[in-house]
């Protein structure tokens, strides 16, 4: 968590940069909890399942990615300190997945997307453009991505194999987490968006999700 000092532009700029190179590069991510992984046994999954599992959760590890550069650009620009104080304490939360998603990554004998550089920089973009635009408008924007993160997490519950107990812990309290931060944005004044609005969200997801089962 970050102390409650002043930062100047250039410190801000600085300590995007900083989180940019953390997100990015592998194992720099510190957790502030455990991987609920960890208690569990590693189960016998064949080469097919533990190849599905990682596809899921490189999609997972990329969608934090988003969610991080999300959180950061959105704090560049926040116009109130309350609503940067948010952004910033959600982004120190997903460090967490980010850390979990990765450990999981490598037991399964992946590794992260390559295109992670590209969707966090696209990310970074939007979320720096929604708060230039109105804090309400960028905290609405992160109670429908956190909607739209429960409903992947959902999905990948489903299709992840029956045996993969330590994936199943990882994305139960991932899934757990990102509900509260949907309803943090939207108790902090956020905009609920409409339907036809997360729909067209839904479909720009679906290419990040398309792409990074593989690459």
């Amino acid at each position: 968590m970050r102390s409650k000092r002043l930062y100047s532009p250039l410190d801000r700029l600085l300590i995007q940069a900083d989180t940019a190179l953390r997100t990015l590069t592998p194992f720099s991510g510190a957790p502030t909890r455990s991987s609920p992984a960890i208690p569990l046994k590693d189960a016998e999954l064949s080469d097919e399942e533990r190849r599905h599992a990682a596809g899921l959760m490189r999609i997972n590890h990329t969608g934090e990615v988003c969610a991080q550069a999300l959180y950061q650009g959105q704090a560049l620009t926040a116009k109130l300190p309350e609503v940067r104080e948010e952004m910033e304490k959600a982004a120190d939360e997903e460090i967490d997945h980010l850390a979990w998603c990765e450990q999981r990554i490598r037991a399964l004998g992946e590794r992260p997307s390559l295109l992670n550089p590209l969707f966090y920089g696209l990310s970074f973009g939007i979320g720096a453009g929604a708060g230039l635009i109105s804090d309400r408008l960028s905290l609405g924007f992160v109670a429908a991505t956190e909607d739209q993160v429960c409903r992947h997490l959902d999905e990948h519950l489903d299709k992840l194999p029956a045996a993969d107990a330590k994936s199943r812990a990882v994305l139960e309290q991932m899934r757990s987490d990102e509900e509260q931060h949907a309803e943090h944005a939207l108790a902090a004044g956020g905009w609920r968006f409409p339907a036809p609005v997360k729909y067209g969200m839904s479909l720009v997801s679906k290419v990040m999700t398309k792409t990074t089962y593989r690459i």
